[in-house]
């Protein structure tokens, strides 16, 4: 029994929750198969030079020894970290419509591929208010959301190879990392902007190539843009819930319908809400769309109103990335589904 007080041990504890990575070896044998895959941008660096004291400098190898630790190992080229994404078609998980991966790979580029997706996803809702004007309201805060997903991937337990996550619902978007709160930091300190690192060596890389600035930063950025709410944090992990902007939802954009109008066939129903309303039980691709509107092939019609419905964020890609494949398909989205829904809710009235 060790008669060591409970306040050092404490101390020692939050000592090893903050080196574990700097401390646990690559799981690489070799370390020199690590180290000819480790990449520094120079030219973005703050006054680093790379030299044969580059990994010692930053902290990648083990106190004492000739192999490199797990935080070189997520900056390597190759490693067995991926960061998901995924979105529903609803409110909750039970309808997955996309389930990309983003690593295999430097945590570094893993991070770019993801701050480029969320940059898609973050679509801007537009209004026309009048002659050459308009309104724009994006679903999400840009900067709120980049900080979150930054925080997520720097303050990362990966000891136990679980890795942040990224969940697009569709009525929020949610980012999860796996570990909680650091012993010795409370909630109240983490939203007043006090901030434990649990990983150094990653959060030394982040800044000089400037992802973040300084402690603390990412989530005084976060909470001016939204309510601590979005905050849920548990014994294992930590997440932050953004709901979509109403202000975003409620942009109908005008002269969207119109648009679509422009291809429309003669008759009582337009062409463009003949696909909204084929859309809503399932995504198509356009020649399925034609085979069930009666057309012989895919017309110039029918591409003009999938492109306005596109242009107006009432409808969109299934496979955002890959536009032109021959796999592509359509849905609705969230916006979308609610014009339906005010659609339905008038013809029942009517």
């Amino acid at each position: 029994m060790t008669d060591m007080p409970l306040p050092k041990i404490a101390d020692t504890v939050r000592g090893l929750e903050r080196a574990v990575i700097g401390l646990s070896p690559c799981p690489f044998d070799k370390a020199p198969h690590v180290k000819g895959q480790i990449h520094y941008g120079e030219s973005k660096a703050q006054g680093f030079e790379i030299n044969d004291t580059f990994l010692h400098n930053l902290d990648l190898d083990v106190p004492d020894s000739e192999r490199l630790n797990y935080a070189a190992y997520l900056l390597a080229d190759t490693n067995s970290i991926s960061i998901k994404v995924a979105k529903y078609a609803g409110t909750d998980k039970c309808d997955l419509i996309e389930n990309q991966e983003y690593g295999y790979c430097s945590l570094l580029k893993a991070t770019h591929r993801v701050l480029d997706k969320l940059e898609i996803e973050n679509r801007t809702l537009t209004r026309i208010t009048g002659a050459a004007e308009r309104e724009q309201r994006r679903l999400f805060n840009a900067r709120a959301l980049r900080e979150a997903l930054i925080n997520a991937i720097i303050h990362n337990d990966y000891t136990a190879e679980v890795p942040p996550l990224v969940e697009i619902y569709a009525d929020r978007l949610s980012i999860t990392s796996y570990g909680g709160l650091l012993s010795g930091l409370s909630l109240e300190e983490c939203l007043s902007g006090r901030s434990m690192p649990r990983n150094r060596e990653l959060m030394r890389v982040f800044r000089d190539m400037e992802l973040v600035e300084h402690l603390g930063s990412g989530m005084r950025r976060i909470l001016s843009a939204y309510d601590s709410h979005i905050v849920h944090i548990s014994e294992h992990f930590f997440e932050l819930r953004f709901p979509m902007a109403s202000e975003a939802l409620a942009l109908i954009p005008e002269g969207a319908e119109s648009g679509a109008e422009s291809g429309a066939e003669s008759g009582a129903e337009s062409l463009s809400k003949k696909i909204l309303h084929l859309l809503r039980d399932a995504a198509l691709s356009k020649s399925e769309l034609s085979s069930q509107l009666g057309l012989k092939s895919v017309t110039g019609a029918l591409n003009r109103a999938v492109n306005a419905l596109l242009e107006a964020h009432w409808i969109e890609r299934t496979l955002p990335d890959k536009p032109q494949s021959r796999l592509q398909k359509y849905r609705l989205t969230h916006a979308g589904r609610q014009w339906m829904g005010k659609s339905d809710s008038q013809i029942s009235k009517a």
